[in-house]
């Protein structure tokens, strides 16, 4: 069973209910059985779509970017031996200590604590360059002892004076990474660690800032949820993965458009 496929079973399996798990083996059983192959799957959405489009075009226009965005997370994988650069992106984080003022930053969490547990691991097995957000490089200074020769922070949220906070966009923490090594290029091969469920949108970005992005070969990204995590959308994966999806759809939207109409 390829990965995508195990990513499609257990997103479906973390929605059943609790009692389903007294049918477990069975379950698990009638799930193989009726996996189909990614050509099957294709087939199967495209007449569907084709008959409540009514839409034959269409139909086969948007198949693929369906396919893509909701069937399709593998990640493209690179060895740690080849790789220049580590960009290491957050994952939500929890809100700041009790007591605190208005202006203190939110606390890394423990998302992001795994993040940086999985950065620094890849960082043994190749002492490069890393560029971490805020969230994930102030737990490899803190937990670590990384420091400005071997690490660059970036993008940390915004405090507003009323304690409202705005985080940038996984696009802006790639453009500051490039705007701290002069280009795209001077980056080499770069290896991204953040959430699993972040980490295709995260290398689709990285790409589209024309970085060498991949995920390393090997290395195990978190997957676990915080339910105490600020952001309501990152703190279970039905909600998040819905999320994720959308930001997708916006962008290859947005792609299409400016591909299409470039003069508006």
């Amino acid at each position: 069973m390829s990965s995508r496929r195990k990513f499609l079973f257990a997103t479906t399996a973390a929605a059943l209910p609790a009692v389903a798990a007294t049918f477990a083996v069975s379950t698990t059983a009638r799930a193989a059985d009726v996996l189909v192959s990614d050509t099957e799957l294709k087939r199967q959405m495209l007449g569907k779509l084709d008959v409540e489009l009514n839409d034959s075009t269409v139909a086969a226009t948007e198949t693929p970017y369906l396919t893509d965005i909701f069937f399709s997370w593998d990640l493209p994988t690179v060895a740690a031996t080849q790789i220049n650069t580590i960009i290491a992106y957050s994952f939500g984080d929890r809100p700041a200590a009790e007591g605190s003022s208005q202006s203190q930053l939110p606390q890394p969490g423990p998302i992001n604590e795994a993040i940086a547990d999985a950065v620094y691991q890849l960082y043994q097995s190749k002492p490069v360059m890393v560029y971490a957000q805020w969230e994930v490089a102030s737990v490899l200074t803190s937990k670590y002892q990384m420091n400005s020769t071997n690490l660059q922070s970036v993008k940390p949220p915004t405090v507003a004076s009323n304690g409202t906070i705005s985080y940038p966009a996984l696009d802006d923490v790639a453009a500051a990474v490039i705007a701290l090594s002069g280009t795209a290029s001077a980056l080499g091969t770069v290896a991204v660690v953040t959430h699993r469920d972040q980490a295709k949108r995260a290398i689709q970005t990285s790409r589209a800032r024309s970085m060498n992005a991949y995920a390393a070969l090997g290395l195990t990204l978190p997957v676990n949820y915080d339910s105490q995590a600020s952001q309501p959308a990152n703190r279970r994966r039905d909600v998040y993965l819905l999320s994720d999806m959308a930001n997708q759809f916006a962008t290859l939207r947005a792609n299409l458009i400016a591909q299409q109409y470039p003069n508006g």
